[in-house]
């Protein structure tokens, strides 16, 4: 038979084992891609988020690719990426609820102000990313699996070029360089290397070191650059915290959320603009 003193303790363990749970397990973990968090939109629009719900959100920042990979393994409650076939993948694959389009931009390629290709100007990404390599001007690529890095090798695809295939085969010379890191060490290699590279517009918009480097080519339909969000399916994790993890949905695609994304501006220029009306998006 407990005494009272035991049943004390035993009452103030188990108020402990509730009490903090609804009160610190009101946040959730976005995982994301580098251009949200290092464009500052998360900063613009999470502060937001938390005084309408309450909801704590704490990004991690990685490549899309490592962004699914984290959702896949529980340690996220929703991903918030970019790359569209990656994430209809995820959801097929029973690791995601469902894909919302949330918000789009597009990428653009950044290059020396002396432009050594001869390409500054052009619409036509695929002819420009051909004259960069028939002319073996350097080049730098992320070659880190993220959203940017898949959009990069479907543009080089789209000239009729291998990049995958030519890499492995050592066929490309010392023009082209992956260096398997972030959009920000990309930009950042580029200018100390007087290369070109692929960015998303917002982290150039955002990038404080531009030094040298300059928009080259815009424009073209194919740099079209779409944004998802998917909720971690709490059937493969239990963890999930699904009802904060959805309200962070809802909110994004609700017209708050997408006012919110649309009034994020640096320098009176738009960095994203808001889609989640569009089903197909």
């Amino acid at each position: 038979m407990l005494n009272r003193r035991t049943l004390i303790a035993a009452l103030a363990l188990g108020l402990a084992a509730v009490v903090p749970a609804t009160a610190q397990d009101k946040s959730i973990v976005v995982s994301s891609t580098t251009s949200t968090q290092d464009s500052g939109l998360f900063g613009h629009i999470l502060p937001l988020f938390k005084a309408k719900t309450g909801i704590e959100v704490k990004v991690v920042s990685q490549g899309t690719g490592q962004a699914l990979d984290t959702g896949r393994r529980g340690d996220a409650d929703v991903v918030f990426v970019h790359a569209k076939s990656q994430e209809e993948k995820f959801v097929a694959d029973g690791f995601g609820v469902k894909r919302s389009p949330v918000m789009y931009n597009d990428f653009v390629l950044i290059g020396p102000k002396s432009d050594p290709a001869g390409i500054k100007g052009s619409k036509d990404i695929a002819k420009a990313l051909i004259t960069i390599k028939d002319k073996k001007a350097p080049f730098i690529s992320r070659g880190d699996k993220s959203g940017t890095h898949a959009a990069e090798l479907g543009l080089w695809k789209a000239a009729s070029v291998d990049i995958e295939k030519d890499l492995a085969s050592k066929n490309l010379g010392d023009w082209y360089k992956a260096i398997g890191q972030g959009m920000g060490a990309a930009l950042n290699t580029a200018g100390s290397s007087n290369a070109y590279v692929l960015s998303d517009r917002a982290t150039w918009i955002s990038f404080k070191n531009k030094g040298d480097l300059a928009i080259v080519v815009e424009g073209d339909k194919r740099l079209f650059n779409q944004y998802g969000v998917i909720l971690v399916n709490p059937a493969k994790h239990a963890t999930v915290k699904k009802e904060f993890g959805q309200q962070f949905i809802d909110w994004l695609t609700s017209p708050e959320g997408q006012k919110a994304i649309a009034g994020y501006k640096i320098n009176g220029e738009q960095l994203f603009y808001p889609n989640a009306d569009d089903a197909g998006a």
